[in-house]
């Protein structure tokens, strides 16, 4: 049986305010200057003005940027552009050793689906680890009838409603570490998170509450 490859990425908008972040870094957007709008940057990157916006909520949120409604997007601070590159660059290189780990445990199987039984093995021993290892994660899968289709984590505000932590998001044969809260659900996604006993049922009961 053929089996696909996991790709383990970031998402679009983080890696635009990645890549905005490195040019402030690199000194081709200075402090105090003001850079694209927010239509400029979809077209620029070639992504949707909803991408470009959670991606200079990213800089804002990190005080890298200062967004002001029809005064543009402005450079606030090299020094925090640079923590954020190095912080980006140092998680796409767990992602790398990731992905090399998926790599050679798909070739210690055959005829069965790697992603199948690593989700099979998750599910058998989530029980027996629990009680030493708190970070063993639930997972569950986001139906298409759950009220917050197509909304982001933190617009949901999932932690506060669950006390779960979110730790991955799968979605066909893509994988989202660490999503952080500007990522949308939508249907079909499994998501993987971390609490305490209750957190299952708590996160159940939240994503299929009307």
């Amino acid at each position: 049986m053929e089996q696909k490859k996991v790709q383990v990425r970031q998402p679009k908008y983080a890696k635009i305010a990645a890549d905005i972040a490195s040019k402030i870094v690199e000194k081709k957007y200075v402090v105090g200057e003001k850079i694209y709008a927010r239509s400029s940057l979809a077209s620029q990157y070639g992504v949707s003005s909803e991408t470009a916006r959670r991606a200079i909520a990213v800089l804002q949120d990190l005080e890298i940027v200062e967004a002001t409604k029809g005064s543009g997007v402005m450079i606030k601070s090299y020094e925090k552009a640079a923590q954020f590159v190095q912080q980006f660059l140092d998680v796409q290189s767990v992602h790398q050793i990731q992905l090399e780990v998926l790599e050679s445990l798909k070739r210690q199987r055959e005829e069965l689906n790697y992603l199948q039984e690593i989700t099979d093995r998750l599910v058998n021993r989530t029980e027996r680890f629990r009680s030493v290892n708190p970070f063993v994660p639930f997972q569950i899968e986001v139906l298409e009838q759950s009220p917050y289709i197509f909304r982001s984590i933190g617009e949901i505000n999932f932690w506060q409603n669950t006390s779960a932590t979110i730790v991955g998001i799968k979605r066909g044969q893509d994988l989202f570490v660490s999503p952080g809260p500007y990522i949308t659900i939508e249907p079909n996604d499994i998501i993987y998170f971390i609490g305490n006993d209750e957190s299952l049922e708590r996160v159940e009961k939240f994503l299929y509450s009307y």
